[in-house]
């Protein structure tokens, strides 16, 4: 029996899962729709969500925190565009879209995206 389990292992290193739910959250931030599999989609959700309740403040303390994990154009755009859009929604920022399997090996694709 399963306890304690946060997150999704991704068959990867502490390190390298996380960069990359580091590097696909920058991507969903810049392009604002990204296709990935399904496992990857449902733990950058979290992962993102909480980033963008973060920019929602605005402040310079949420700013230099973003600025931790995110190059300097991805925070003002976090903050400036991604965080003023979504000031009055509580939660549910973004959307997962299954779209089926992938061709070469199988697995469950899904589209992650902003919810506009």
């Amino acid at each position: 029996m399963k306890k304690g389990v946060k997150t999704r292992v991704l068959s990867r290193k502490r390190d390298q899962r996380k960069a990359l739910l580091k590097s696909l959250a920058r991507a969903l931030f810049l392009h604002e729709r990204i296709k990935t599999t399904e496992a990857k989609a449902k733990e950058i959700s979290k992962f993102s969500q909480k980033y963008i309740t973060r920019a929602k403040k605005g402040d310079l303390a949420s700013r230099r925190y973003l600025t931790r994990f995110f190059a300097k154009d991805i925070v003002k755009k976090l903050v400036d565009d991604i965080g003023k859009r979504y000031k009055d929604r509580p939660g549910g920022y973004v959307r997962i879209v299954k779209i089926g399997q992938r061709k070469s090996d199988g697995s469950k694709m899904a589209i992650l995206e902003l919810v506009k």
